[in-house]
């Protein structure tokens, strides 16, 4: 959990930082950029999923020499799809941010953050694939050391970038990249020296077809899962976009809050792949059952936490990203409000959304989640968007369909996971009745 909130500090330091020593304009440019970000890193990010959840089950099932391929592998297979993230982000900036409708007068600004930012991606993908191997063999240490280490380098070169050097949003775009690089360096110089099954050795990484094609099946279908919502999200993101940059710098200052509670809990979906991976592993039905249940259980309690302390001190935290001497000030953090009243009271609900879809990819299951977030998320925003917002016309209208589409999918993964969890019990008992032979 730490791990993710300072990987994604990268972001907030970028907006907090440009936002109060750039002006609110550049803020804007970077918030619109967030959608855009998230839809290309997260189609070619989700295959760590699918690192993680076969590094897991080798691990569980004590198959060393499967862990081993796996490990070197999802290494090369993570260079490959960050340099394919790359040249993606490099030539579809401009088209993508004219369909999320970001305004002319910061469109410049965001097509040059989003082209610098792309350019560190490879090593992103590099670092996140490495933390998921770590983290499937139980190291979950050594990954939040080195986004220690990156944060505050990201930090320190932010400072220098905007204020000390006024390079602006390409400033914060050239830490942040700077930043992925060593924590990419940092992750693989623990793989190649990690002393346990998970160790790399540069000679040996080669793509195994049958490890290629089960990280591709199960990975692309949470990266495309991800891409779903991101595309939802880019069409809300214009329908924010149409209400002006104050609007717009505002959303994306409650957005960035709300980023935080949804990287905390998705810790448990992180927590769910890979302890049902290695239930299932180990052929241990009824202990992916107890996962489940201290999963949901954390995530509920945990979310509802940090939903009230948000609604508390919502004013001090949108304070972080504007100056109170911006012209726009009031205008910002009044937008900013809207969004976390419709928000953030109800992010627990996403959480146990998340939750419940780890544990379904920790069961093996690759479609059955994206089908599911297809109808429960994407669907009913889209409709949601044509109808519900063109009907009322407020920005808050817009935002309501993210709960709404929370609560849907949640709902319907609860349906597929009673299923198997009567599935698994069966099978269980059959085993234990059947004669030793």
């Amino acid at each position: 959990m730490l791990t993710g909130i300072l990987q994604l500090a990268y972001n907030m330091a970028d907006s907090i930082i440009v936002g109060r020593y750039a002006g609110h304009a550049s803020l804007a440019a970077v918030g619109s950029t967030t959608s855009i970000i998230f839809l290309i890193i997260t189609l070619f990010n989700g295959v760590s999923v699918g690192a993680n959840y076969m590094a897991a089950r080798d691990f569980g099932a004590r198959d060393s020499e499967g862990l081993s391929r796996t490990v070197h592998c999802a290494v090369l297979l993570s260079i490959i799809l960050g340099l394919l993230a790359c040249v993606c982000g490099l030539l579809l900036s401009p088209p993508l941010l004219h369909w999320a409708d970001a305004p002319e007068d910061v469109l410049h600004l965001s097509v040059l953050y989003l082209r610098i930012y792309f350019l560190g991606v490879p090593a992103l993908v590099v670092y996140n694939f490495g933390s998921a191997l770590l983290r499937a063999v139980g190291d979950t240490f050594t990954p939040l050391l080195f986004m220690v280490f990156s944060g505050a380098l990201n930090v320190g070169l932010n400072l220098l970038l905007v204020v000390v050097i006024p390079l602006d949003v390409a400033g914060v775009a050239i830490a942040t990249s700077v930043s992925q690089l060593l924590s990419a360096l940092l992750v693989t110089v623990r793989l190649c020296t990690f002393p346990g099954l998970c160790r790399l050795d540069l000679r040996r990484i080669r793509l195994y077809p049958d490890r290629v094609g089960q990280m591709l099946q199960l990975g692309f279908s949470a990266g495309l899962q991800g891409v779903i919502f991101s595309a939802a999200n880019v069409m809300i993101q214009s329908a924010v976009n149409s209400f002006g940059s104050a609007v717009m710098a505002g959303s994306s200052a409650a957005s960035g809050i709300e980023n935080f509670i949804h990287t905390a809990l998705n810790a448990f979906y992180q927590s769910a792949i890979t302890f049902t991976g290695q239930s299932m592993g180990a052929s241990n039905p009824r202990q992916a059952l107890r996962v489940f249940q201290i999963n949901l259980s954390l995530t509920a309690g945990l979310g509802i936490v940090l939903c009230v302390l948000t609604r508390i001190f919502q004013v001090p935290l949108l304070g972080l990203y504007v100056q109170t001497t911006d012209p726009a000030y009031s205008a910002v953090i009044s937008a900013g409000i809207v969004r976390v009243l419709a928000l953030s009271r109800f992010q627990w609900i996403g959480g146990l959304m998340e939750t419940a879809c780890g544990t379904l990819r920790g069961l093996g299951h690759s479609m059955n989640p994206t089908l599911t977030t297809l109808i429960g998320a994407c669907l009913l925003r889209v409709i949601w968007r044509y109808t519900v917002f063109e009907a009322v016309g407020t920005v808050e209208s817009m935002y309501w369909s993210y709960p709404v589409s929370w609560l849907l999918t949640f709902l319907i993964h609860l349906i597929y996971l009673e299923r198997d969890r009567r599935r698994l019990m069966t099978e269980k008992k059959e085993d234990v009745r059947a004669p030793v032979v």
